[in-house]
């Protein structure tokens, strides 16, 4: 009963409004008395306090009547007894108030209280008496209608006097001490946020009206041209800027009618002056007779721009000059100007187009033409925009490199004169700064006018350390500019972004459920609808994010100046300490996020501003502590003043803790998101098992990564009732009994039943009505369909995923308890493992009730007949393993059909010992949508017959089939950007899009679809062949590596090269020896055709000779000897030959025969 109150809360939804009554023994009284206020309440009217929504509050009693004990008599029969009370009429004034004579006598009170019952004791007034005033709250109260509501408001002072004498600690109330009004905390929460939803909604229409009208400087773009300042230098970024000259010019768009090509990149990296010098390029200007620069800015009005469209094309002879009133005549007007003249069209810094058909009609006029070779070329800093009208990849503008930025760094700062004074102490500041600026040219610009004001070392270094540029105003400059693209999100990533700013700079979100988790903590996200968006996303396709992946797999990080932004626009309220040069002056005490990352080295006055903070932020409000990189004794004491003070915690990030600091847990009744980074040393510290207990109102707990299994018990994670994620290893989760309380619980990603031990029977997931994600393993020990269907799966309306698992031998009790786990309708995902009865259960394999199943996963089964996958029009994953019998998979096997597969987009087939072939006929539509096939360890399989009719292909992974033989030249389509194929552990092929590797591979290869890849090593594959025509569709070639395979870089293919003028400037070629003599020197090559960099051989005696060297002297620069089992000293040919390598600095040898290198040591030390 104490938890009654929590309860309700949660039930109706007001948790976040409950009142801060700590732990211990005066938090449990004080929910005791509030129970029993509330079971009174409801048994007897006089000790409830029923309100309806309007209701104002009671009028207030005078200071002095508290003290009378026959006033709460009264006043409380009075709320039951109707002789008690005091009826009034509408229109009655409210009761008189007594003075302070009369209050300390009972003569009043009762002559008052009788006389509101009984006629004959009430004082009779004649006409004009004025009524003696009872309070200044009591004469402004509204009058009521009837008896009841002058009952319900007594009830209301009963219960505004009970609420008052239990919040008080003392047993007596002095005569002195105000009363407080009634205060409902669950109505008032309510109200607020009804009132919040309701101005953000308002808000969102005030800012949707703002864009469409430009009376917001702050929304308002500066307008841009395609004159570049004659002291304006492209700097970095040339050999991007040839490759768009050639390919505007001369390169794949030339045989388009024309091609929409998008540059993005943040705000200030350069993107409008790199396309101003491209549209000034004199290639360009001879190529498009007709050129036009448009900035389109955050008005995107079609009429608009195709008027300024058309005012930027000359009129010819034959054209009006007139200009046109409406959008038709506007166009007709620009498709007769062009008369069929190749054209360029800059849009440049575009932030929006309302729709996909305002974009086709604007671009109406420019595909009329026949033309080829048109471009449209568009700049924006959002990747939504870049992908709504592109036809081609999008150009990302990033950074300028180090050395390229420096260099423009200078010049904002000196121009093109660098004084006496710039000495290397300046450079190095310089440098330091250059650092933190990351690459984008706008940053320069403003950092380089701050450091010319004053040319000093000292006033350069109070810019370093207080990073000065930050607070710049003008609207040229970074921040000010990226805000701009702030103002523009919408209110809900607004709110996203503003937080974003308590994690590290280059902070990667690999998990999208944890930072969306992280937000709903702190109240910016709605948690009905957390998954149906993703914030992430969307903040990537308005340019706030940038989305990558590494080894560890996708992950969204945010560009440091964004990050810089998002400090900025929440200074007022969020505090991120990450710097060693920090200090407290000017921090505003409204800080209520704070964010600590330690950095590797530590010094004393850091960790004294850390401790000043106490001082200057009220550290009892703050609602969020977030602590990255590793801990010291400072922080540890800081954090531990800091614990006793904070009462209002809503999130916690932090490492390992000193040992004393979980004391003071006690206190964070409110925490929602408890994060607990595992430390270096786990062994110096354990949880209290009794503290976790007290966070009723935690939604998400993240143990991830502790190595030991028991830092906290288990056992208490089922008493955290409020608690939705847990992140923690899989064995811990399946330790934790008495799931079924957590009923909020949203995943469980194991469950294991144990009937044996109380806590962990299958009726524990009966009550657990929320979650989306479950895995149920043992089902084994399951005796009946009855005990499944305890579980109340079908009941679970939120599930998304399900996995069942019996033991690996697949005993089955009970063949129908497969049928009690029958899953909701809208289901998405199911897995199956090891069920080793002989038929499936009817929801899946007959009346199939889960038609929206997206994923399919079964697994060591052996039933009679496999699913009808046609029924499943959804189903685009499919997982087969270890399913006995099957010799044959696709059409003809038990069950499947010509249109099982038809929307399949990815097949996982493993562990097929019987599996012997893949079938479907050359027009059969099973397959005809996969995008990724693997198949490992099918010992048997020997054919995949239906492979070249897969053209959606993108991914194909073999592994472990050493029978299959019958696989076309790969890749077979231009769509297949990652294969491998490995028979057996030292032969195979792989290729990532970049990169062909094949060895002891003896299939074919179709190169002529590798036109991206950029380096190629084969060995020991006689099969593999290379044409003229492959190496000059490989434009980004760059390194060819080729041992033991005569054929693919042959006399024949060097003839060719020769006769179509191929060059192989810039390229790495490794090949076998025996090929070098024919390749140096074939008759046919010119000698300039002829350019190694590197070059790694097997023979040292076939390659230095003078007509070789003197053909590799100009380029060769490192030259690699391996495995030369012959040659044991040089001869003097040799020697001399290798004096002819001019250009050579690296030379190398390894697992060689050779014992010294005699006389060329001097000759090298010569070079």
């Amino acid at each position: 009963m104490l938890h009654d109150s929590p309860i309700q809360d949660e039930i109706d939804g007001t948790k976040e409004a409950a009142v801060e009554v700590g732990g211990g023994i005066k938090g449990h009284s004080i929910h005791g008395r509030h129970v029993a206020r509330y079971t009174l309440g409801n048994c007897l009217p006089c000790f409830s306090s029923p309100r309806t929504l309007g209701d104002d509050h009671p009028p207030a009693v005078a200071a002095a009547e508290v003290g009378s004990s026959s006033h709460v008599s009264r006043y409380t029969l009075g709320s039951c007894i109707p002789c008690f009370s005091s009826p009034r009429t509408q229109g009655d004034d409210p009761p008189p108030a007594a003075s302070a004579a009369e209050v300390g006598g009972r003569s009043h009170v009762s002559h008052y209280t009788l006389g509101s019952c009984l006629p004959c004791f009430s004082s009779p007034r004649t006409q004009g008496d004025d009524p003696p005033a009872v309070s200044d709250a009591a004469a402004t109260s509204k009058p009521h209608s009837e008896d009841m509501s002058s009952t319900n408001s007594d009830m209301m002072m009963m219960m505004m006097m009970m609420s008052t004498d239990d919040d008080d600690d003392d047993d007596d109330v002095d005569d002195d001490v105000d009363i407080k009004l009634p205060f409902n905390r669950v109505a008032m929460s309510k109200k607020i946020k009804s009132v919040i939803e309701e101005m953000n909604s308002i808000c969102q229409l005030v800012s949707d009206l703002l864009k469409t009208a430009s009376t917001n400087v702050t929304i308002e773009r500066p307008p841009t041209g395609s004159v570049v300042p004659r002291d304006r230098k492209l700097y970095g970024r040339s050999d991007i800027f040839e490759q768009t000259v050639n390919s505007l010019t001369n390169g794949t768009f030339r045989d388009k009618t024309h091609t929409v090509l998008p540059f993005i990149g943040p705000g200030g990296i350069g993107k409008t002056t790199f396309t101003q010098h491209l549209y000034n390029d004199e290639r360009i200007k001879g190529h498009f007779p007709v050129r036009v620069w448009v900035c389109v800015s955050t008005n995107f009005d079609v009429i608009r721009l195709t008027r300024e469209i058309l005012g930027c094309i000359p009129a010819t002879a034959n054209t009006s000059t007139t200009e046109p009133t409406n959008l038709d005549q506007l166009q007709k007007a620009i498709a007769e100007r062009l008369d069929s003249r190749r054209f360029l069209i800059v849009l440049d810094d575009m932030w929006t187009c309302k729709s996909a058909r305002d974009w086709e009609n604007l671009l109406a006029p420019f595909t009329i033409g026949e033309t080829k070779g048109n471009m449209v070329l568009v700049t924006t800093r959002l990747p939504s925009v870049a992908h709504m009208v592109k036809t081609t990849d999008p150009v990302q503008v990033h950074g300028l490199e180090p050395d390229d930025f420096f260099a423009l760094f200078e010049a904002c700062i000196f121009g093109h004169n660098k004084p006496r004074l710039y000495d290397d102490d300046l450079v190095n500041v310089a440098r330091d700064i250059a650092k933190k600026l990351k690459g984008s040219p706008l940053a320069a610009n403003t950092v380089g006018r701050l450091l010319k004001k004053n040319i000093s070392w000292e006033y350069w270094m109070g810019i370093l350390e207080n990073n000065e540029w930050q607070s710049a105003k003008n609207d040229d400059d970074i921040l000010p500019s990226l805000q701009i693209s702030y103002n523009y999100l919408p209110f809900h990533l607004q709110k996203c972004f503003f937080y974003c700013a308590l994690f590290p700079e280059d902070y990667k979100f690999y998990d999208l459920e944890k930072i969306t988790n992280f937000w709903m903590a702190m109240g910016i996200v709605d948690s009905n609808c957390q998954n149906d968006k993703n914030y992430l996303d969307e903040l990537v396709d308005n340019g706030f994010l940038i989305k990558d992946s590494d080894a560890d797999g996708e992950y969204y990080v945010m560009h440091d100046l964004l990050h810089e932004l998002s400090r900025n626009v929440s200074s007022q309220e969020c505090l991120n300490i990450s710097s060693l040069s920090f200090r407290v002056n000017g921090i505003p005490q409204s800080i209520r996020h704070l964010s600590i990352t330690v950095e590797d080295y530590y010094d004393e006055s850091f960790g004294q501003e850390i401790c000043k903070l106490e001082s200057l932020i009220d550290i009892g409000n703050l609602r969020t502590l977030m602590v990255f990189g590793s801990h010291h004794s400072e922080i540890c004491d800081f954090l531990g003043r800091a614990f006793e003070g904070i009462k209002s915690l809503r999130v916690l990030f932090i490492p390992s803790f000193p040992k004393d600091l979980p004391k003071s847990f006690s206190h964070l009744i409110h925490l929602q998101y408890l994060k607990l980074m595992p430390p270096s040393d786990e062994d110096h510290w354990r949880y209290p098992p009794g503290k976790l207990p007290r966070f009723y109102h935690l939604k998400f707990l993240d143990i991830y990564g502790w190595r030991h299994p028991f830092i906290i018990s288990p056992k208490i994670i089922s008493r955290l009732v409020s608690l939705r994620h847990i992140y923690t290893s899989t064995e811990f989760r399946s330790l934790i009994p008495e799931i079924g309380k957590m009923k909020w619980l949203q995943e469980l990603r194991q469950f294991r039943v144990k009937r044996e031990s109380v806590g962990f029977e299958l009726s524990q997931l009966g009550e657990l009505t929320e979650l989306g994600q479950l895995v149920i393993c043992n089902l084994e020990t399951v005796a009946s369909k009855k005990e499944a269907d305890d579980a109340k799966l079908k009941d679970k309306r939120n599930l998304k995923e399900l996995e069942l698992v019996w033991g690996a031998d697949g005993d089955v009790t009970d063949g129908d308890v497969l049928e009690g786990l029958q899953p909701p309708p809208n289901l998405r995902g199911l897995g199956i493992r090891n069920y080793g009865f002989a038929a499936g259960p009817s929801w899946l394999c007959s009346d199939i009730s889960i038609k929206r199943l997206e994923s399919l996963h079964l697994e060591g089964i052996s039933w009679d007949t496999l699913p009808p996958f046609e029924q499943l029009p959804h189903l685009t994953n499919l997982k087969l393993g270890n399913i006995a019998g099957m010799r044959v998979f696709g059409p003809g096997f038990v069950g499947l059909t010509e249109r099982s597969f038809m929307h399949l987009k990815t097949v996982q087939i493993m562990d097929m010992p019987e599996l012997e072939e893949w079938v479907g006929g050359p027009n059969s539509p099973s397959f005809s949508r996969l995008e990724s096939i693997n198949c490992w360890c099918c010992p048997l399989l020997f054919s995949f017959s239906f492979l070249e009719c897969c053209t959606n292909l993108c991914q194909l992974c073999v592994a472990n089939c050493p029978n299959l033989s019958q696989l076309p030249p790969l890749p077979h389509t231009s769509t297949l950007t990652e294969f491998s194929v490995n028979k057996e552990i030292f032969s195979g092929l792989a290729y990532d899009g970049k990169r062909l590797s094949a060895e002891h591979y003896e299939g074919a290869l179709a190169l002529h679809h590798m036109d991206k890849v950029e380096s190629i090593e084969i060995r020991c594959s006689p099969q593999v062949s290379l044409s003229v025509s492959d190496l000059q569709k490989m434009k980004s070639l760059r390194e060819l590596t080729a041992i033991c395979c005569a054929s693919i870089f042959n006399p024949v293919v060097v003839e060719e090269l020769a006769a179509h003028d191929k060059s192989l400037d810039e390229e790495n070629i490794s090949v076998a020896t025996d090929l070098i003599p024919e390749v140096a020197m074939s008759k046919s090559l010119h000698p300039d055709s002829f350019k190694l960099e590197e070059m790694t051989v097997d023979n040292i005696s076939e390659v230095l000779t003078a007509p070789i060297c003197r053909r590799l002297a100009a380029t060769l620069h490192t030259l690699a000897f391996c495995n030369d089992e012959v040659t044991e000293t040089f001869t003097e040919e040799q020697e001399q030959a290798l004096y002819l390598l001019t250009s050579l600095q690296s030379l190398e040898f390894s697992r060689c025969k050779l014992q010294s290198l005699g006389y060329m040591a001097f000759l090298l030390s010569r070079n």
